[in-house]
């Protein structure tokens, strides 16, 4: 039987302040916090028993999160004292996992497709791990995987300054049980972690079959304010349907694919999609363009926003324009007077702006 272990501890430290008072894993893009995308994928490959990763100040917040579990999950939550790398995280969820195969997935990512490919693949090539491949510009800050000549994986090496190809680790693996013993049989790095690559090199130096499997669709990974806008326009894109339950009056406009939740109200405004609005909003004597997304019980007024995340309770009055922008919940931006020009802000919970 499959199992699957989500990692949502981790500090965030790259998306502060966001990250001081929510996990990055439950940050929303398109109004769903990232890790309910994770779960979507564990869902439809048929994975029933699932365990999750979490470190002691954010682990009420993502259980909260789960809580509803509408995949029917039988969810097990595994506490990780300290962030010491990902593969410390099997160790601490050793008893979870058993002598099952197991996919680990990393709880802040976010995939254009499933995860039935890659099990198939492991199921069929009877492999020890599969790992998931993607070029990117700057493979520094990831896993970075090397391939022989006929498209095997021959070679890891975690965030190299100097990387050996482009090819980096998306953050979705499938492990046999063999990968216990290489876990046990690793040291920390330099960086006082025990790295997943580590492991998946000893089960290559062992001859263990180790899998790269290239993803053929989009990945990003939100640990930054321009990678979670990124993620939020590619889902508005690919996922959103035009869905009106909120009230519009006969001075608004709404153009293209909107989600309007219950309860959200728009007066004098125009509305372009793909664009979410959550549930009790009120949109006044405002423009919201594409690529937004605004949580529940937000107020936008005499105010325009585009290509922006806003979280629930954020405030925004009298901006004229206010984009490329990650605003924390219950955050307020205000402008009293002085020069009308475009602003891009990251700011946590809580936070107020006045211009």
């Amino acid at each position: 039987m499959m199992k699957a272990l989500v990692l949502c501890g981790g500090r965030g430290t790259r998306l502060r302040p966001l990250t001081y008072t929510l996990p990055k894993q439950l940050i929303p893009v398109a109004n769903r916090p990232i890790v309910h995308y994770v779960m979507d994928h564990l869902a439809a490959a048929g994975i029933r028993d699932v365990g999750v990763i979490v470190a002691p100040e954010t682990r009420e917040q993502i259980e909260n999160a789960l809580a509803t579990n509408p995949w029917g999950f039988a969810l097990t939550y595994v506490l990780q004292p300290q962030p010491m790398g990902l593969a410390h995280a099997l160790v601490v969820a050793r008893e979870f996992i058993g002598s099952d195969p197991f996919v680990m997935y990393l709880g802040d990512n976010l995939l254009g497709s499933g995860l039935q490919p890659l099990m198939d693949l492991f199921s069929r090539e009877r492999a020890d791990a599969v790992v998931l491949l993607k070029e990117v510009s700057d493979p520094r800050h990831f896993g970075v995987a090397v391939l022989d000549g006929e498209g095997r994986l021959t070679r890891l090496v975690e965030k190299p300054a100097d990387p050996p190809s482009r090819l980096a680790l998306v953050g979705v693996y499938i492990f046999s049980p063999a990968i216990h013993k290489a876990v046990q049989e690793i040291e920390p790095s330099w960086r006082g972690e025990l790295e997943i690559t580590d492991a998946i090199q000893r089960l290559l130096d062992r001859g263990n079959r180790v899998l790269g499997e290239r993803l053929q669709t989009w990945w990003l990974d939100c640990g930054k304010k321009d990678d979670l806008l990124e993620a939020n326009r590619v889902v508005l894109d690919d996922w959103i349907r035009r869905d009106i339950r909120g009230t519009v009056d006969e001075e608004s406009r709404i153009v293209g694919r909107v989600v309007l939740e219950e309860g959200t109200r728009v007066e004098r405004s125009e509305i372009r999609g793909p664009t979410v609005i959550g549930a009790g909003t009120i949109v006044q004597d405002a423009f919201v363009g594409p690529y937004t997304s605004i949580g529940q019980r937000c107020t936008i007024s005499h105010a325009a926003l585009e290509h922006s995340v806003a979280l629930d309770g954020v405030r925004v009055e009298a901006v004229e324009r206010l984009e490329d922008s990650v605003l924390g919940r219950n955050a307020v931006v205000r402008r009293h007077g002085g020069d009308q020009r475009a602003l891009r802000l990251l700011i946590g919970d809580d936070a107020e702006v006045l211009l």
